[in-house]
């Protein structure tokens, strides 16, 4: 069967998607006006508005009546080892979390997948929401019950990078391993993040051990890929 065309404002909001993506309009810049744009792909004000429209519903661009569109795609680097919140906000986007779960558990599947010997571990479920914007993260922590850690529930968590709680509790990561895929959001993670089931996230699971092999945390994260980019980097040496 073959595949249909697409509709004129598709075609025109998967080149302006291009231009985004790629840079050539960056984080913060303004797209062209609707005269300019309908002038550039010979098509109606109208269309372009409809163009525009799903780049928005996209979280590719944001409109201002009576400004244009801004872009509002911010795909960069960003250095995990200082924890998402304060990797964002070096980079410019300030995010809040809410925290859905912090509690004490037991998961001994987990303690066996680890190769540790307690079962013991505090679970903090968070989703992390642009300011003024949508849910763009979903993580769920595992760190172990220490001294420091086991009061964290009754305290609850400060407004800061669970990175720098983490390691106010002593617990350095020194070494680890990160995997990311992708998939379909599950019924239950797409109602905590606001989203639908078929929007595709970055699944990043990433568990990090102290320089004496000690874990310091076990998490899986679901991205958003419209800000979460995966850039590997490689040389000949």
């Amino acid at each position: 069967m073959p595949t249909p065309t697409p509709l004129k404002h598709e075609q025109i909001a998967a080149a302006l998607e291009r231009d985004i993506r790629s840079g050539v309009v960056a984080h913060g810049g303004q797209l062209p006006g609707e005269t300019t744009l309908a002038e550039r792909f010979s098509v109606s004000r109208n269309t372009v508005r409809a163009a525009l429209a799903a780049l928005s519903l996209d979280g590719l661009i944001v409109t201002r009546s009576g400004k244009g569109s801004f872009v509002t795609y911010d795909e960069r680097p960003l250095d995990a080892r200082l924890g998402w919140a304060e990797a964002l906000q070096h980079e410019g986007l300030e995010t809040h979390f809410q925290v859905l779960r912090l509690e004490r558990i037991r998961d001994d599947a987990l303690a066996g997948t680890l190769g540790i010997d307690s079962p013991d571990f505090i679970a903090i479920d968070r989703v992390r929401t642009i300011v003024g914007g949508p849910a763009i993260a979903l993580e769920r922590s595992r760190v172990p019950v220490t001294p420091a850690t086991a009061g964290m529930p009754e305290r609850g968590l400060p407004a800061v990078s669970l990175t720098q709680v983490l390691i106010d509790a002593g617990l350095i990561a020194n070494h680890g391993e990160q995997r990311v895929g992708a998939r379909p959001l599950t019924a239950a993670e797409a109602e905590e993040l606001g989203r639908g089931t078929a929007d595709w996230f970055l699944c990043d699971h990433r568990t990090t051990w102290t320089a004496d092999g000690g874990l310091v945390e076990d998490v899986e994260s679901m991205l958003d890929p419209r800000h979460f980019g995966l850039r590997l980097q490689f040389s000949e040496d």
